[in-house]
């Protein structure tokens, strides 16, 4: 073992992991890192085939952005954003402000979990304080995932992340009945058929009367294993959540900013929701920010004398931190001139087709899904067309495969994805697919 994986072992705990794995596949030494690849140690090139944790949007240390944040650090590093405000924090939020035009207000925060709790929060208290005392409840999709805080836990579907924790989280039950899809040419996508939106209907009417708002990954539901579903879904949800005046809580830290295709996800079902949480390629992964759009109508909610008590009392230490702020605003800019949504909507049916070759020489996916730079399928056993025990760890085996084989590509459970940043060039992106092959090969 390095000497320096010897030193991290010693006192770092490293997140979303049994540490034991570490006794037998010790963590990378990076070095430095470049586009779409990580360089360990001793030079060798590795691909970031899932944008490490779905953020590099722009790929690793990208020029401009690296230029904007060396020009903020020398104007200053952190403020507290209480009583203070900068030119590089205001052009940023009249720049998220254009991408709904209904929502102009921005709320900041350091990180996606805690964005989506904000939202929750504020979809609650505005309740509280506009007469629907009642709406105290909140629903959640099945198989969705929004964060590590108690209350996003509780909203999740994620028990391997949730379950040491139910004692102290709170009920948000699930909407059962998704109608999950392959992609956008897949005939639900644009038509979920009546019967299914029927016992999803049914479900939101039990609750109506006590429903604060409903949270969501708008498409894509990442880490519940990269599933996609109908864009109609959202359209009918919304126009229910309308006529019951309960809000829709759109989590786009994962698909925001270009993943699917679009700035957001939301974008395929032609609606606004009353929250958008975005993280991640908001700063194209330089630096924890997070923010909550949302509306003036609940913004002024809020807007009283200081003794009525309705002020959102919600602070973060780092909230509008300026080097994140930086990056932010350049990645926006950069999105634009590189014409990044475009791109990827174009390229996406390629990045799928690579996944299919994949399948194609090792015989061992099913269930291809796509939307976007987002791609997955779920690996089974050739010779019984079922899945592996889960105890086997075949996920997991590919993973550690793959690393050897020059690929950062970490599966979720036992469903292989690839998510790489917006701008890899096709070369890599066939290198990413004869590792996935390579890697595959070697373990089954």
């Amino acid at each position: 073992m390095h000497s320096l994986q010897t030193r991290d072992l010693k006192h770092i705990w490293h997140p979303c992991a049994q540490m034991k794995d570490y006794e037998t596949f010790p963590p990378l030494v990076i070095e430095r890192a470049e586009g779409s690849f990580f360089y360990t140690d001793d030079g060798r090139p590795v691909i970031d085939a899932i944008s490490s944790w779905w953020c590099k949007s722009l790929g690793h240390c990208h020029p401009d952005i690296k230029k904007a944040v060396q020009n903020q650090l020398e104007r200053f590093e952190h403020i507290i954003m209480a009583n203070t405000c900068n030119s590089t924090l205001v052009e940023l939020s009249e720049k998220l402000a254009q991408l709904t035009p209904d929502l102009e207000k921005v709320f900041y925060a350091d990180n996606g979990s805690t964005a989506v709790e904000i939202a929750l929060k504020m979809s609650l208290q505005y309740n509280l304080q506009t007469g629907r005392k009642q709406k105290t409840q909140f629903l959640a999709l099945e198989n969705g995932y929004h964060g590590e805080t108690t209350l996003t836990l509780a909203a999740g579907d994620c028990e391997l992340y949730s379950a040491p924790y139910s004692s102290i989280m709170p009920v948000i039950p699930k909407i059962t009945g998704i109608p999950y899809v392959s992609g956008i040419n897949d005939p639900l996508w644009n038509d979920m058929g009546d019967d299914a939106w029927n016992i999803i209907q049914k479900q939101l009417e039990e609750r109506k009367e006590l429903l604060s708002g409903i949270v969501f990954e708008p498409l894509v539901q990442g880490a519940g294993g990269m599933k996609i579903y109908s864009a109609d879904f959202l359209r009918r949800l919304k126009k229910w959540a309308v006529a019951n005046d309960v809000h829709l809580i759109a989590d786009e830290i994962m698909t925001g900013f270009g993943r699917t295709g679009k700035y957001l996800a939301c974008e395929y079902a032609g609606i606004t929701p009353d929250f958008v949480c975005l993280s991640k390629g908001l700063t194209a992964g330089w630096g924890p920010m997070a923010v909550v759009l949302t509306s003036n109508e609940i913004y002024d909610a809020f807007y009283d004398d200081y003794f009525s008590g309705k002020a959102f009392m919600h602070s973060n230490t780092y909230c509008g931190y300026p080097i994140a702020a930086a990056a932010a605003l350049e990645a926006m800019k950069v999105y634009e001139r590189e014409n990044t949504m475009e791109s990827v909507f174009e390229r996406s049916s390629a990045l799928l087709q690579r996944m299919k070759y994949v399948a194609q020489e090792t015989n061992c996916l099913v269930n291809f899904r796509s939307l976007g730079f987002v791609v997955a399928a779920d690996i089974i056993d050739s010779s019984t067309g079922l899945p592996f025990p889960k105890e086997l760890r075949i996920g997991y085996q590919c993973y550690k495969k793959a690393i050897k084989n020059g690929a950062f590509l970490r599966p979720l459970g036992d469903t292989l994805y690839f998510l790489p940043p917006l701008n890899t060039p096709d070369g890599v992106l066939d290198d990413l697919a004869e590792i996935a092959i390579k890697s595959l090969k070697e373990v089954l």
